[in-house]
């Protein structure tokens, strides 16, 4: 499937005319910074290209939680850090529907940049082994002194020694 046959597939429940349908793709598409692209087949994409298409699909379907599982994993870290980027502003942007976005990560970087709410996860079975509550400002900075301590606080929790020890 084409970009914005990919992405009108989330329309297909509402039953909605195909050129109506078209044309929230076609605004999803926009929202990801693909416009113009619609008509490229996944081959003729990026994999950050490929991952914007899955979030204007999520998106289109106007969600109130976008659930988001390694969603920059697969991507090298100027795509990673451009689609941060853009997913940053969609979901900080008040005309979204969005009420929160559910993300599971094992970039702590990436968390951090995008988190209000963070539960660590560790142990086997997992267990919830801490609960991290961020006040930084925003946009947040990765080289800001505070956002490298909540930084350790994450590997504490995961690491016997943490990351500076």
């Amino acid at each position: 499937m084409t970009a914005i046959e990919n992405v009108m597939l989330a329309l297909k429940p509402r039953r909605l005319p195909k050129d109506e349908a078209r044309d929230m793709a076609l605004v999803a598409l926009e929202t990801v910074g693909l416009q113009g692209f619609e008509d490229l087949y996944p081959k003729e994409m990026s994999g950050g290209m490929r991952q914007r298409v899955a979030v204007a699909r999520a998106l289109v379907a106007d969600p109130q939680v976008l659930l988001m599982d390694e969603p920059f994993a697969h991507l090298d870290e100027l795509t990673a850090e451009g689609l941060r980027q853009d997913i940053y502003n969609i979901l900080f942007n008040e005309n979204t529907p969005l009420k929160s976005v559910v993300m599971v990560s094992h970039n702590l970087t990436e968390v951090m940049e995008l988190a209000d709410v963070i539960y660590v996860i560790n142990g086997s079975p997992a267990t919830v082994v801490a609960r991290v509550d961020v006040t930084l400002a925003r946009p947040r900075n990765p080289r800001d002194p505070e956002f490298d301590k909540y930084l350790d606080r994450l590997y504490n929790y995961l690491t016997p020694r943490g990351r500076n020890k």
